[in-house]
Parts: C-alpha cells; sequence; structure tokens
C-alpha cells in the first residue's frame, strides 16, 4: 500500500488565500476552533448561521463576522460546511445549493455528505477537506500554544487547477502542518473515521467498560471499585498510549498488568470480534450504514433517543455521576 504524502509547514509556499474570503458555516465545536484559528492567522473569514440560532450571539461576543447562511455563502469563495452529518443536505438545498458558482470551492472536514451523494456538487467547482484530527477545544489550544494537531486534506474535486494549495494553505493556518497533514481521499477519511467511532472510540469501549462493570457488579464488588477498575483508569492507559504507543504503556504498567493484559486481552478481542468488525467496515464502504442513520434521523431519532434514555439508567452511569461530583471543587 502506498504511504500517504505528509505536508509540513515549509511544504506550503503559496499565498492564494489572501484575497479569498472563507465562510466557515457553523459554530460549534469544530467551527469555532477553526474559524477562530483562521482569523487570528490573518484570513478573511465570515461565520454563516441561523439568525435565531444559539450560536449567533456566541460568534458576535468572539468578535466573528456573522451573517446568515444564504448571505455568507454568496459572499465567499470558499464555503467551509462544519455541521453535524445530518443536517448538511437541508442546509446545502435550502442555503447554498443557489450561491455555488463556478470557481468557487466547497470544502468540509468531513467526507460523509460528499462520499454518500447526500450533496451532489456540480463539476465546475472545486470539493475539499481540511480535517483536523482533534475535538476543536484540544486544536484551539494547541494553536495557541504556538503547534497544532495532526490533520488530513483530500480533494474530491480541482477545477481551478489550485485546490490543493487551497487546502494546504487553510490547514496552515490552522497549525495543522506545523504537526502533520497527511493527504488522503473522501472515501479513506469517512470510511476509516466512521469504523473507528463504531469500533473502538465510541461503540467498542464503551460497552467494554459496560460490561466489565456488570461483571464485577454481578460478583459482588461494590459499584465503586467497579468504576475506578473499569472506566475511571481508563483515562491513565489513553494518556500512556497518547504519549507513546503501546511499548510505552506497557513499561509504565506492573508486570503483573502486563502479563494479565497480554494474555487475557486476545480471549476478549477474538476472531469472532474481528468478524463483527470486518462486517461493520462492509456496511460502511456499501453505504449501508449512512443510509439506516440518515432514515433514523429523518424518523424523529426514536431509536438513538431510546438508546440514551436507557443508559442515563446504567448503574454505571449513576454510580459514576455520585463519584464525579466528590471530586469538583467546591
Amino acid at each position: 500500500m502506498e504511504e500517504p504524502k505528509i505536508y509540513h509547514d515549509n511544504d506550503v509556499q503559496t499565498d492564494i488565500l489572501k484575497d479569498k474570503k472563507i465562510a466557515v458555516i457553523g459554530y460549534g465545536s469544530q467551527g469555532k476552533a477553526q474559524a477562530q484559528c483562521m482569523k487570528d492567522s490573518g484570513l478573511n473569514i465570515i461565520v454563516g448561521l441561523r439568525k435565531d440560532g444559539h450560536s449567533w450571539q456566541k460568534a458576535k461576543d468572539d468578535n466573528m463576522e456573522v451573517k446568515e447562511i444564504s448571505e455568507a455563502a454568496k459572499e465567499a469563495d470558499i464555503i467551509h460546511i462544519l455541521l453535524p452529518d445530518e443536517i448538511q443536505k437541508d442546509i446545502y438545498d435550502t442555503h447554498i445549493k443557489e450561491h455555488i458558482k463556478a470557481g468557487k470551492t466547497l470544502s468540509f472536514s468531513h467526507g460523509f455528505n460528499i462520499v454518500f451523494n447526500q450533496i451532489t456538487p456540480p463539476k465546475d467547482i472545486n470539493v475539499i477537506m481540511v480535517a483536523p484530527k482533534s475535538p476543536g477545544t484540544e486544536e484551539r489550544k494547541r494553536y495557541l500554544e504556538g503547534f497544532g494537531v495532526p490533520g488530513l486534506i483530500a480533494i474530491e474535486k480541482d477545477a481551478t487547477g489550485n485546490a490543493k494549495d487551497m487546502a494546504l494553505e487553510m490547514a496552515k493556518s490552522m497549525g495543522f502542518t506545523k504537526a502533520a497533514v497527511y493527504e488522503c481521499t473522501f472515501k479513506q477519511e469517512t470510511y476509516s473515521d466512521l469504523f473507528g467511532e463504531q469500533t473502538v472510540l465510541c461503540g467498542g469501549v464503551t460497552e467494554l467498560m459496560k460490561a466489565s462493570f456488570e461483571t464485577l457488579v454481578k460478583r459482588g464488588y461494590p459499584p465503586q471499585m467497579a468504576y475506578f477498575e473499569c472506566f475511571h483508569e481508563l483515562k491513565l492507559i489513553v494518556d500512556l498510549l497518547y504519549e507513546g504507543g503501546l511499548d510505552h504503556m506497557w513499561n509504565v504498567v506492573s508486570n503483573t498488568a502486563e502479563y494479565g493484559g497480554r494474555t487475557i486481552g486476545p480471549k476478549i478481542i477474538t476472531e469472532d470480534t474481528k468478524k463483527v468488525m470486518e462486517q461493520t467496515l462492509d456496511k460502511i464502504e456499501s453505504g449501508a450504514f449512512a443510509k439506516e442513520w440518515l432514515e433514523e434521523f429523518r424518523s424523529g431519532s426514536k431509536t438513538l433517543n431510546g438508546m440514551r434514555e436507557k443508559e442515563k439508567t446504567h448503574e454505571l452511569e449513576t454510580t459514576g455521576k455520585k463519584i464525579r461530583s466528590m471530586f469538583e471543587k467546591k
């Protein structure tokens, strides 16, 4: 497999964006961080929002130039959409589509709506991705420290011949090239992102924590002890992994923990588990997951809301809430 191209500050020598106006559509975690970083780097940024939305005043209080979405899209050369996946199509069709003129650039930080054909841009515009591999809060923090988080760029359409230069300049303005920017495709980013969320980051790890907690409590161990062992201490391990990888983590924990972890871990993640992972990736790549999720959202998210309510009453959650309250500064 070909290694992805990697870019750093010195690889970005163009100055295309100095005369461009960039509309950041949305002002959530990513919208806020990216808009502020690009503005602080000297780019011409406007934020596109619903006038009656809860973010309108927040953006104004942050000294951003704020306009309604359709007006921002009309004025901008680059329209950078940072809205939840499930509402992008509606906002695009209603407020942005009519202002997509030849030579403009449509930009994203996640490829979901392009890859799964929710948004189909015209052929005479650029379609790019500039995506930090970090939550918005950490992204902004690292920028203010004078560095940056890693990022991705992808070019789906290059109508003007300089789409990659635009993407790289945007990435540089947010500090990503100080760390490293990897070039990929929209499909690679979208499929791997969804897979990671479902099997590890949001799905796999939460179910693993709940199952281990339930096992201890069922055997009569105090829920508080089960919470510490199966939930609270995970952060400590993840911090070690983040700092230096698997080898660093194994070197820091006790020999007892290492031997137990190395011998039992493969029995938890079995061949059957790996088969489910393969099936999960198949479902993502085929578009079946995207179809299922969008149907769920458009029908009122009843299944999702039901799962949310059920988990709120799980003993792991109720126990954790009490324990965390003890740590709060009075």
